[in-house]
């Protein structure tokens, strides 16, 4: 197990090709459940744990691991299952998402696999709202549920969503000077990123046009042609990374080729930090990136945008 993760830095040639790699781990049952290996930094046996005052519920303890303080969140638990149990025997997996570190107990690991995003498919529309996943695909003729976990940490640590209102102000100033589309069309597979986007975005005078994916992004960037230019219906892009069927870097490469669409500005936003995100935004020619969540920063990056 110790060396499951040990050429991780050598995978980041999948960036880019619509493809991932899937580090695929068990919970309190026998459902398997999945999460893309460059939102993980190590797998461990379960260390140690303390108990601290005032802890979420969720949160089984914390470890001190590799000089750093993290907090172990039971993901049995944080989708509405047991509580794990045995937790000497388990394992935690340390990821970052939205520029913290945090690690996710779990009863098994399993494999890495290799994967094309097309292969990864929205939930099913049975599932509800209140499911906890982003996507699910089919391994060995048995489904992996793909967890929304950004959903999850908006759960036990809320992020603040008010922007400066004084980005607002800014954007105001440019419209005095050019005429500004107060459309943005919005892409992220996470529900919860997804309306914290939106309310940043509205909060700044700007309608929002959301889809769930990069697929239906681009499907809704064609069907817009249909009424005229896409310059003169939408000011920019904003676009996950990670999503099923098609992801960020590809429907950005996608826009970059269409004739109608590729002067598009395009912003991507991702939970993924690292090097290798701002090396692909060059390749596949996105204007910018950012990492989730901080409203202030996608704000002053609208406001870069529409004043170019």
């Amino acid at each position: 197990m110790s060396g499951i993760l040990d050429s991780v830095n050598q995978r980041t040639q999948l960036v880019g090709q619509n493809r991932l790699e899937l580090l695929t781990f068990r919970l309190m049952g026998t459902q398997r459940y999945g999460i893309n290996v460059f939102k993980v930094k190590e797998v461990l046996q379960c260390p140690k744990l303390t108990s601290m005052p005032n802890l979420h519920r969720l949160v089984r303890g914390v470890a001190h691991i590799r000089g750093q303080t993290v907090s172990v969140i039971d993901l049995s638990m944080a989708i509405g299952g047991r509580q794990t149990t045995d937790v000497e025997k388990c394992f935690v997996v340390i990821a970052e998402f939205n520029r913290t570190v945090q690690a996710f107990l779990v009863t098994s690991v399993e494999r890495i696999i290799n994967m094309h995003w097309e292969a990864i498919l929205p939930p099913p529309e049975g599932a509800g709202k209140a499911n906890y996943l982003t996507a699910v695909t089919n391994i060995d003729n048995e489904l992996v549920e793909i967890l929304d976990v950004e959903k999850i940490l908006a759960e036990i640590a809320p992020l603040d969503e008010t922007m400066d209102s004084s980005i607002g102000e800014e954007i105001a100033q440019v419209e005095t000077e050019k005429e500004i589309v107060r459309r943005i069309l919005i892409a992220d597979d996470s529900t919860v990123a997804r309306r914290q986007v939106e309310r940043a975005i509205t909060s700044i005078g700007f309608e929002c046009v959301a889809v769930k994916d990069g697929k239906e992004a681009y499907d809704k960037l064609i069907e817009m042609l249909a009424d005229g230019s896409i310059y003169e219906q939408i000011s920019l892009v904003i676009s996950d990374i990670e999503m099923p069927e098609m992801d960020g870097y590809t429907l950005t490469a996608e826009i970059r080729r269409h004739p109608d669409l590729k002067d598009l500005y395009v912003i991507l936003h991702s939970s993924l930090s690292g090097v290798f995100n701002q090396a692909m935004v060059e390749r596949v020619g996105a204007n910018s990136f950012i990492a989730k969540f901080n409203p202030d920063e996608l704000g002053n990056a609208v406001k870069a945008a529409v004043s170019e």
